[in-house]
């Protein structure tokens, strides 16, 4: 998609991640921006971050589409293949910095892969 515009919209959404710790959810997301901005204007803005390698997202339990900060990703490919961690009783969602080899298959291209783990984190339990 190219380079990144820093408009009002796209600083405001960037400014709730903390880099490659802390995961957020859509919802939450559109919560937190509504008085800010539009639904619609959230999910465009995470759209066109995501293309670009700024974030990256997985869905999490009961559908519900989480989105977290890139630490070196570009509009090219996204190199977060990490699992992600929800604590079943504070609900917060991490990534977790394990490296995670995806195999290789033959007549098999993939382009995606998904680890999401529940349980009770350190503070919970």
């Amino acid at each position: 998609m190219g380079v990144i515009r820093k408009t009002k919209a796209v600083k405001r959404l960037l400014s709730l991640f903390e880099p490659g710790v802390s995961a957020i959810s859509a919802v939450d997301l559109v919560s937190q921006l509504n008085e800010e901005m539009n639904k619609t204007t959230v999910y465009r803005v995470l759209d066109r971050l995501e293309n670009d390698g700024v974030v990256h997202s997985f869905m999490g339990t009961e559908g519900i589409k989480w989105y977290a900060k890139c630490t070196s990703c570009s509009s090219h490919h996204h190199n977060d293949i990490h699992p992600h961690f929800q604590c079943k009783e504070c609900k917060k969602v991490t990534c977790l910095p394990i490296e995670v080899s995806i195999p290789k298959f033959e007549n098999h291209s993939i382009d995606n892969a998904t680890i999401f783990l529940t349980g009770t984190c350190g503070e919970c339990s």
